[in-house]
């Protein structure tokens, strides 16, 4: 009896997790100033880019807050919306993966 060894390869292929955008809505009750409000204190932005965004979501409907692994598009999201209804303001957020 002979003992033979085998040997097999695997291959394992690493790559980054998919990226979703968290979407903003225009809506027409929410103040363009809870808008970069929101935009600063849960996206992090700067106070310009908080208002070139709020313009793009008057101006297109929408903008994209930014974009992040699903776990923390989905909790951004999550908090923004909470934050907004806490408020009384009816803005509208989702994500969507990048494709």
């Amino acid at each position: 009896m002979s003992k033979e060894a085998v040997k097999t390869k695997t291959k394992s292929q690493l790559g980054y997790p998919p990226r979703y955008n968290v979407v903003i809505f225009n809506d027409d009750f929410t103040p363009m100033e809870f808008v970069i409000k929101l935009l600063i204190e849960v996206f992090n932005k700067n106070i310009n880019t908080a208002k070139e965004i709020t313009m793009q979501i008057h101006e297109n409907d929408t903008a994209i807050a930014g974009s992040y692994n699903f776990e923390i598009a989905e909790q951004k999201c999550a908090e923004a919306i909470s934050i907004a209804r806490a408020s009384g303001h009816p803005l509208q957020l989702k994500t969507f993966p990048i494709e």
